[in-house]
């Protein structure tokens, strides 16, 4: 619920070395609150997602504007690896060191983004943003499987597709400060996706469930049956995801 950038980020870094150093778990019997709105700054505004402006790469306005919805993306990746930590009780310790290396790593992702804004004489908040990534974390709080699902192997997933073509391009724009911070972010989150699926998997096996079905089941269910492609098969492959149902989700079937 922290609202400040600069103390969620340093004390995301401080629980997990804590943990690293001694892993306690604590509280497990507290009523799990609903959390509708994570601490954030006032700004940015949310606004819905049809609102928001084209961002160029040609120009140094568009370009702080793309970096800005990546710090946006990064910032809300904080509260969403907290939150599973905090909301889900009954699972291995592991779950819990595994999503605070997550929240440590997207903040210091967010990190990254928001010096260079700086850098560029902009800030975090300076422009509207959405809160679709949080509307799928309320969807999914009551239910693990279905946060495993839905939110590393859909709406993260979907960074490893885009983001290589991003780095491209701003490349070619002769910017090589935003495509190194986009390079790393992205070899993390492979890493990240990685973890959401191999937990995801867990969660069918433990409930003798098949994955890929599942999955189908879910994706009809939330997403009207359908994920955007094309996929960027090495990264998804490398986190997880089988070829054949990487063809199977492309054919919607």
């Amino acid at each position: 619920m922290e609202a400040d950038t600069r103390k969620k980020c340093q004390m995301t870094a401080q629980l997990h070395q804590s943990w690293e150093r001694q892993p306690v778990i604590g509280g497990v019997d507290t009523e799990i609150l609903p959390i509708e709105d994570p601490g954030r700054p006032s700004k940015p505004e949310l606004v819905d997602p049809r609102r928001l402006e084209r961002r160029s790469f040609a120009s140094e306005s568009g370009r702080i504007r793309l970096l800005h919805a990546f710090a946006h993306i990064e910032f809300n990746a904080i509260n969403i690896a907290l939150d599973a930590v905090y909301r889900f009780r009954d699972v291995p310790s592991d779950f819990i060191g595994d999503w605070l290396l997550v929240a440590s790593e997207e903040a210091r992702h967010f990190q990254m983004l928001e010096a260079e804004l700086k850098r560029r004489g902009s800030y975090y908040g300076a422009y509207p943003a959405h809160r679709g990534l949080w509307d799928m974390v309320c969807k999914t709080r009551d239910n693990l499987l279905h946060r495993m699902a839905l939110v590393p192997r859909v709406m993260e997933a979907r960074g490893l597709d885009v983001t290589p073509a991003m780095i491209t391009k701003f490349r070619q724009f002769g910017d090589e400060a935003a495509a190194g911070i986009l390079e790393t972010i992205y070899r993390d989150e492979i890493g990240h996706v990685r973890i959401g699926n191999d937990w995801f998997c867990w969660l069918c096996e433990q409930q003798n469930l098949d994955a890929p079905a599942t999955f189908r089941e879910l994706i009809g269910q939330f997403m009207q049956g359908k994920l955007r492609g094309p996929f960027n098969y090495p990264a998804r492959i490398e986190a997880g995801f089988a070829s054949t149902e990487l063809e199977a989700l492309e054919q919607g079937g």
